[in-house]
């Protein structure tokens, strides 16, 4: 029996330039490196922190 992985694709909208230095580790951690890129990350509990913690620079696709 095979579970199928829920997903989540993230896309940098801004700069983490000026932001808080753990704000920028945040996105690194996500794997976001410049503007307009994106992740597909497994959807989880600790994914979803990081991403609510990040909301005003990245963007649910």
């Amino acid at each position: 029996m095979t579970t199928q992985q829920k997903t989540v694709t993230v896309q940098l909208v801004r700069s983490p330039i000026g932001c808080k230095a753990d704000h920028r580790a945040t996105v690194r951690g996500l794997g976001l490196r410049k503007v307009n890129s994106t992740r597909e990350l497994q959807d989880t509990p600790a994914v979803r922190g990081m991403i609510n913690k990040i909301d005003y620079l990245v963007r649910i696709v």
